[in-house]
């Protein structure tokens, strides 16, 4: 739905809200990201060593001078090219529109630019690679959205300088600098419109302000008034049409926004020679899922070589992607975030109308029920098969499954669901499961083998439950985890009631391998309590996957 943050904040921009362009960007929920340019060529290697860090950022990575770096230029010949291809690989894995990196933090441009020489006027080929990828896209029913970034380490005039760029400042002049940004910006906006949405980023140094990003969001909408613009035009990331969580998927989405998470499909955006940690197309359908169940988009990266090739790794996926797509697209396009507040035992859950799309994350799940659901449930089926038996508001499957399905569930009026809260059982045991957690700082809850709390990989992060308690007593607390060998060491804080107690993270077999510790005593007290569990320090790389943490009673 258009959110009322939006109309607002167009009001006050003195711009027509993009509201077809919105509904038709929320009804499309998957994308395609393409990272591409000079730095492809080089695959993260420099001087015949490889590079560590993300393929795009070689410049920064391996602290080359721009006088150093400009050569590559003359490298990337891109003779495979085939712009077809690419947006037809899109197509067919059920993505609806391509956003593509015009210039990336290096400068250098996709397109002969008037404006200098620092794009491919330089390249062997001296082509337009904008041009043909735009007429494609418009002959597929592709939309097209580009990237274009604020920070510029080429430029004389954009500062601060990286610190062994040792160039003069003397003379340079931001605001030139932002001319010229506008002048590049003008011309992709005018040569190859229309523009579905126009995405920044390396917003976050200090030359760049709230007061330059609204101008530069007033000067695009100018040029393009119903297309979407991200929020990293603003140095804060608080205006601008839609959040762009980056490498995760908020836990509970971003209630009342508009959101895109981008995300890799191995680790680096650009292309690299060296990463080959892929992804699996489980994983790849799971985000969608996840995306489209919070009421986000999901923004998928590929990284093609140098020489204009997709890498078969990332088609293979994309393959695999697309054809749970075509039996399951319907569970995904045009839907909005379930009416669940948080991630159900068996899966996620997304909405139309009357009509909820259920996730089976969880393959094993025999029974599906909907706790706190109060609207009847008429019928169920598997959206790509049979009809389904209903029996007191739950739907029976039967057999395990060997891959991620949806289930469709007709119900007898718009669905209305009342949080049960979380008490104890009959036994005095109380479970607080991760599905059940509200999270801060990046925990996210994975369904179905883990079920489990995971990619908490920051200090940061929390996980809270507020429940009741019906007297006070004493009991003592087990904590279920899985930490993968190498990662384990944090010190984690379990905070209940009036108590604390802490733990230090031990290694198990694997991420899916779960062990259950003692943690200690504690005293809750009568009517409501919360339970939080944090790092009080770090271990070697993340914190755990945690599936639950239960409090049984002390006789």
């Amino acid at each position: 739905m258009v959110t009322t943050a939006l109309v607002a904040l167009a009001a006050l921009s003195g711009s027509a809200t993009p509201v077809d362009t919105l509904k038709q960007w929320q009804h499309d929920r998957f994308g395609m990201f393409i990272h591409w340019g000079v730095y492809s060529e080089a695959g993260s290697e420099w001087n015949g060593k490889p590079v560590n860090g993300a393929g795009e950022w070689l410049l920064s990575n391996a602290q080359i001078t721009p006088e150093d770096y400009e050569p590559l230029a003359k490298r990337f010949n891109p003779t495979l090219y085939d712009p077809e291809k690419w947006v037809k690989l899109a197509k067919v894995a059920g993505m609806k529109y391509i956003v593509i990196t015009t210039k990336h933090h290096d400068g250098f441009g996709l397109w002969p630019s008037a404006e200098g020489d620092w794009n491919v006027k330089r390249a062997p080929a001296n082509r337009d690679l904008l041009k043909p990828l735009a007429e494609a896209c418009r002959r597929e029913g592709i939309k097209l959205g580009f990237y274009h970034s604020i920070m510029d380490w080429h430029h004389p005039d954009y500062l601060p300088r990286r610190g062994w760029d040792k160039r003069p400042t003397t003379g340079a002049d931001m605001d030139r600098y932002v001319k010229y940004m506008k002048a590049q910006l003008k011309e992709i906006l005018t040569n190859y419109g229309p523009v579905f949405e126009l995405w920044f980023d390396g917003q976050w140094e200090g030359t760049w302000t709230d007061e330059r990003g609204r101008d530069l969001e007033k000067y695009v909408r100018s040029l393009q008034p119903n297309m979407l613009v991200n929020n990293r035009v603003s140095h804060s990331g608080t205006f601008g049409d839609f959040k762009t969580p980056e490498q995760e998927i908020p836990a509970n989405g971003i209630p009342g926004q508009n959101w895109e998470s981008c995300m890799t499909m191995n680790d680096t955006w650009g292309y690299s020679k060296f990463d080959h940690n892929w992804k699996s197309a489980e994983t790849l359908i799971t985000n969608v899922i996840l995306c489209a169940s919070k009421g986000g988009n999901y923004l998928l990266n590929v990284g093609p070589t140098g020489a204009g090739e997709i890498p078969l790794e990332s088609g293979k996926r994309l393959l695999d992607v697309g054809r749970w797509m075509t039996k399951n697209g319907e569970s995904i396009y045009g839907t909005e975030a379930g009416p669940f507040p948080k991630a159900l035992p068996w899966g996620r859950v997304t909405r139309k109308g009357n009509t909820l799309y259920a996730h089976l994350l969880d393959k094993d799940v025999s029974v599906l029920s909907f706790p706190g659901l109060k609207t009847g449930i008429k019928s169920a089926k598997w959206l790509d098969g049979e009809a389904l038996s209903v029996s007191r508001g739950e739907v029976q499957l039967g057999s395990p499954r060997s891959a991620i399905r949806v289930v469709k569930v007709e119900l007898a009026g718009s669905p209305v669901v009342v949080s049960e809260g979380l008490k104890p059982g009959a036994d005095g045991r109380l479970v607080l499961g991760a599905g059940d957690a509200t999270t801060f700082g990046g925990p996210q809850f994975e369904a179905g083998e883990k079920n489990a709390l995971g990619f908490w990989t920051r200090k940061e992060g929390i996980a809270e439950w507020d429940f009741q308690m019906p007297a006070e007593g004493s009991y003592r607390a087990t904590v279920t985890y899985a930490c993968e060998p190498g990662n384990e060491g944090a010190v984690v804080a379990v905070d209940a009631g009036v108590s604390r107690q802490n733990f230090t993270v031990q290694p198990t077999k694997s991420w899916s391998d779960f062990v259950t510790v003692e943690t200690g005593p504690f005293t809750l007290k009568k009517g409501k309590n919360k339970a939080k569990v944090q790092a009080l320090s770090m271990g070697k790389g993340a914190v755990m996957n945690l599936r639950s943490l239960v409090f049984t009673p002390v006789p």
